[in-house]
């Protein structure tokens, strides 16, 4: 109509959009230079109920982010030509129920987050854990009757949330909670405030989810919603028995979801290194990097109730190879657009760039560090989890479950057909679950593992493989299986090649891989020997079994048809630690007759740099050792590698592989060894100065020798502590050969208890150098 003014508007729900909640409209028709006029009834009504029917001005209009539909005032019959008095019980019986206000009690120090253990994440939200009670407050515009109103919660997750799919959930108000589905319970109720007791069910899809509470009347009258303002976030439980990812220790709790801090190893089976990794689960910005994880994985929403589906999808999203993932593999040596995977010691920094840059790939990762990062999204869902490393791990790239390795006529390696690799060490992870989707008895440890290797139905990614399924072979069982059985307990398979152009197997080695599988201990910083999960005792009949068991499976199902007799061996042994870096590598070759007759043979020796995935380099040494034996005799050989030899020839974890072959003159056996070896490094020391209390400022000193006798270029430091300060990088520069920099870092804590200074060094020349110092935190 002419000289009519016409305003309406509404709003969209939390962060989901292609939700159809309801929402709330307002429509107002005023003539221009028209003032507002308000009915005696309406007045009445505004008074009686401010919470749902605010005053307003002749010239504007109340219009809130609340989820509402409120509509034209109808006619109350009772009401007509009335005049109500204060505290008449009856005329406020039949006012429309709405809410005024929701709290999700998402305080830190709260009952809710304290019982689900999520108090130490730094998200104000309400971070809850399915299969588990949580409690929220509701304000009401007047006291809630069961016998005439009616009350329901909505909870909706993803761009289209469908009860069908459960990832819309509408809970109804029941009289008592049952541990098996979802329902709210009214726990208090004082006058116009209501507590509700909720129970989530143990399969709930986890995620961020927005919350509506919808109100109405037993006489079918149209329902008022309201939207919270806040979100709820739903996490996997592992305190919970019903889900899938109970875990049934809680010191294994604290270690496997709670600790934010733990070791990673590395190194050979010989020299086993270990460097500390913040995980940071629980720091600012982590928990919504790992949601939105999720959220760029082609995984639809419903697929997130199953901790299956997760962790398939977690490792496939931590590597970038062929999804646009959190890192980027690179073992090419040159980082220069990027960092060193040596040089990081946390997936914060890694977490927060990834989500601050929209899903941009970050620079660059190794196999630890795809693992350190996989720790913390797994543990940050509620997923238990840990780090574990594999030395002398193989890669089986033919499904053959063996490792093969070619000769020519001439007993040398033929490097274009050995593809086949045995890693100096891998990393991977171990996460606790149930398999209800395997046969009985292969829940427990699960492995999955982020780095890039092979794909997986077409993706990269690994696992997980029930741990039990690989220890006794049964590689037919998903996901992945085969792959990490060859890993851990193949056998290698030497092959030489005829003048036929053929292959005849000529050697097997049955305890070349899945050496000192390692993870930390609960509770401690010691290291604990897991091997004993993944496979029975070498040479036991139970072993073997396994080997031959999986080997029927894998694509040379006859590799075990002939044996081979032995009566000499070679072996290589370390002398103390190893050798160390910037100087001459020294270690003894031990050849052994176990039989009654004399034997001789040449022994041919090559050492090649090699990368410490098992890719050879280049070979920087060769030579031929003739060896007599008496009956029963054993001989030590030294074998040196002089400094000059590698200095301008190592790349990243300075590792070589010293390569042996030979045949046995009398008995025509062939002797086979691959031995890998890293030059040893030095670590940072770090000194802590001063008394250590919250709020104070204290400071470190970091030292570090140059164990070479030549200049290190343009060296970097990385230091960070978790609730100490935040990682930073210093620019040291130049540092001459055999020289010392220290370095003294001034940080505030921020955080009580026992918590780790973490550092290390980026240069070209040197890598894998790091150090560690616990810092015991005073409250103020």
């Amino acid at each position: 109509m002419p000289g009519e003014r016409l305003t309406f508007r509404t709003s969209d729900v939390g962060r989901f959009p292609g939700a159809s909640p309801p929402t709330r409209v307002e429509l107002s028709i005023q003539k221009e230079g028209e003032e507002k006029t308000e009915s005696a009834c309406h007045r009445w009504f505004r008074k009686m109920c401010p919470c749902c029917c605010k005053c307003q001005n002749n010239k504007t209009y109340d219009i809130t982010d609340k989820v509402e539909l409120v509509n034209a005032p109808t006619p109350i019959p009772e009401l007509d030509g009335l005049k109500p008095e204060n505290g008449d019980s009856k005329e406020m019986q039949v006012m429309k129920l709405s809410v005024c206000s929701v709290d999700l009690l998402s305080s830190k120090t709260g009952t809710n987050r304290q019982s689900h253990h999520t108090d130490l994440y730094h998200s104000e939200e309400l971070i809850i854990r399915r299969g588990q009670i949580f409690q929220i407050a509701l304000e009401l515009n007047r006291p809630f009757s069961a016998e005439t109103d009616k009350l329901h919660l909505d909870l909706r997750t993803g761009p289209l949330p469908l009860v069908s799919k459960a990832t819309h959930v509408i809970i109804p108000l029941v009289d008592t909670l049952d541990n098996k589905r979802w329902g709210a319970k009214i726990e208090e109720q004082n006058d116009n405030k209501v507590k509700l007791s909720i129970h989530s069910a143990a399969n709930a899809v986890i995620g961020l989810y927005g919350l509506i509470v919808t109100t109405s009347s037993l006489k079918n009258e149209t329902p008022n919603s309201y939207s919270s303002s806040k979100n709820i976030i739903m996490l996997f439980n592992p305190w919970c028995p019903e889900d899938i990812v109970f875990l049934d220790d809680e010191e294994e709790r604290k270690e496997y979801v709670l600790n934010d801090t733990g070791r990673i190893y590395y190194g050979t089976e010989k020299q086993i290194g270990v460097r500390t990794w913040n995980f940071g689960q629980f720091q600012e910005g982590i928990l919504e990097a790992c949601l939105f994880i999720l959220e760029k994985s082609d995984m639809p929403p419903s697929g997130r109730g199953d901790p299956v589906n997760v962790v398939r999808v977690i490792s496939a999203m931590i590597n970038a190879q062929d999804d646009y993932g959190v890192l980027i593999g690179n073992w090419s040596g040159n980082y220069s657009d990027g960092v060193s995977p040596a040089a990081w010691s946390s997936s914060v920094e890694i977490l927060r760039k990834y989500h601050s840059s929209n899903g941009t790939p970050v620079s660059y990762g190794q196999c630890w560090v795809f693992s350190g990062v996989t720790t913390s999204v797994l543990r940050c869902l509620g997923i238990p989890a840990r780090s574990v490393t594999n030395f002398q791990s193989a890669h089986d790239t033919d499904v053959s479950l063996t490792t093969d390795v070619y000769f020519d006529e001439n007993m040398d390696p033929i490097d274009y057909l050995n593809s086949d690799s045995v890693w100096n060490f891998h990393v991977w992870n171990d996460c606790w679950m149930a398999r209800p989707d395997l046969p009985h008895g292969h829940g427990g440890w699960q492995a999955v593992d982020s780095t890039p290797q092979e794909t997986s139905q077409g993706t990269f990614r690994c696992g997980p493989a029930s741990v039990t399924a690989i220890r006794s072979g049964q590689v037919y069982l998903k996901h992945d299986t085969p792959f990490v059985f060859a890993e851990v307990n193949s056998d290698k398979i030497y092959w030489q090649r005829n003048l036929d152009g053929t292959f005849s197997q000529i050697h097997s080695e049955k305890k070349a891989v899945g050496h000192f599988i390692s993870t930390k201990a609960v509770g401690s910083d010691e290291r604990a020997d897991i091997t004993h999960l993944y496979k029975h005792q070498e040479g036991s009949e139970e072993e073997r079994i396994a080997v031959e068991t999986a080997s029927r499976f894998g694509s040379k199902p006859d590799v075990y048809s002939t044996a081979i007799a032995e009566d000499v061996n070679v072996e290589v042994m370390m002398v103390g630690e190893g050798p160390r870096m910037g100087a001459d590598a020294h270690l003894n070759i031990v050849v052994k007759n176990l039989s009654s007759q004399p034997r001789r043979t040449t022994l041919h020796s090559q050492v090649a740099v090699m990368y410490y995935t098992g890719v050879v380099k280049d070979t920087i040494k060769k030579e031929q050792l003739p060896v007599e034996l008496l009956p029963n005799e054993e001989k030590i050989i030294e074998w040196v590698l002089p400094y000059q030899q590698y200095q301008n020839q190592l790349v990243d974890q300075a590792a070589l592989m010293l390569t042996l072959s030979g045949r046995v003159n009398e008995t025509k056996q062939v002797l086979a060894n691959q031995t890998c070896f890293r030059l040893l490094t030095p670590d940072l020391n770090i000194m802590p100065l001063g008394k250590a209390v919250v709020g104070k400022e204290m400071a470190a000193k970091i030292t570090f020798t140059n164990p070479l006798p030549r200049m290190l270029k343009s060296v970097v430091f990385r230091v960070e502590g978790l609730g100490l300060q935040k990682g930073h990088e210093v620019f040291v520069g130049d540092v001459s050969g055999h020289s010392t920099v220290t370095l003294t870092e001034h940080f505030i804590p921020t955080q009580p208890g026992t918590r780790k200074l973490v550092a290390s060094l980026d240069c070209k020349q040197l890598t894998q150098v790091h150090g560690v110092a616990d810092i015991i935190v005073l409250e103020q």
